[in-house]
């Protein structure tokens, strides 16, 4: 699990650096998924360990984080469209499909890793 806990900090990252640079790189708001992504990706290599406590504390860490960011990007991505629906304006495009990727890809990373922990809990490895 602490490999693809670094497969999902590298297209966190990605897509940070895309959301910047897709925004002309005047908003660093942006670059939120690929701070999220960073400390995925710290903790995802501190899980990479044969001491099964400093595993299972980091995977939990991660899973905390991703869980965070994705009520936090969800509840954002809600708020942005209904505030300029409200306001009689066009959302801003870049920054929902940024949001809503965001969420997505920690929704998908979150289920993975609570599977990843009742398959772990129920194999009797914990």
């Amino acid at each position: 699990m602490a490999k693809l806990t670094l497969v999902f900090a590298l297209l966190l990252v990605a897509l940070g650096l895309a959301g910047y640079m897709g925004t002309g790189s005047v908003y660093p708001t942006a670059l939120i998924p690929a701070w999220i992504g960073l400390a995925l990706g710290i903790c995802g290599f501190l899980a990479i360990s044969p001491n099964e406590k400093r595993r299972k504390l980091f995977m939990h860490i991660n899973v905390t984080v991703a869980l965070l960011g994705f009520l936090g990007s969800t509840a954002e991505a809600i708020r942005g469209y209904v505030h300029a629906k409200s306001a009689g304006i066009q959302s801003d495009q870049i920054a929902l499909a940024s949001k809503s990727t965001l969420a997505g890809l920690l929704l998908i990373y979150v289920i993975l890793c609570v599977r990843s922990f009742i398959a772990a809990r129920r194999s009797g490895k914990v």
